[in-house]
């Protein structure tokens, strides 16, 4: 895959598809840090790769977390977000933060439902500094 001024191409595709994904904490929650944010950066990187998918920006609150993806057509969004929500959720509650443990039980980290929006009406480059803006916990 060639990646060349934010179009990508492969074998018999060009493409510039990017994807703005929130997720919020199961009953909106107050249970993010910046170190359990730091590490759901992480998690997401990797996912994203397996996907040959790129995590441009990762921002989020106490209760929430903006993404902001660049993906290859052959994705389904509903397969990425499963896969980055599962495997998130996963790995973090094996972490067992205390700010976490004690205000979510069972296994769910994530609500069930999450936002995704296409990108391209605004540029690329509000939708980024939105997310760069956003009021991370220290």
């Amino acid at each position: 895959m060639q990646v060349n001024n934010d179009v990508r191409t492969v074998k018999h595709c060009v493409f510039n598809l990017h994807v703005h994904l929130v997720f919020v904490t199961k009953y909106r929650r107050d249970v993010f840090s910046g170190r359990v944010l730091i590490d759901l950066e992480e998690i997401f990187k990797n996912v994203c790769l397996d996907f040959e998918a790129e995590l441009v920006e990762f921002n989020g609150e106490h209760d929430h977390i903006h993404l902001l993806v660049n993906y290859p057509p052959k994705i389904a969004i509903s397969n990425l977000v499963n896969s980055l929500k599962g495997v998130s959720s996963r790995l973090i509650r094996k972490k067992n933060y205390p700010e976490i443990k004690n205000k979510l039980w069972g296994n769910m980290l994530w609500s069930p439902s999450y936002f995704a929006g296409s990108c391209g009406g605004a540029p690329l480059s509000i939708i980024k500094q939105y997310i760069e803006q956003q009021q991370r916990p220290h």
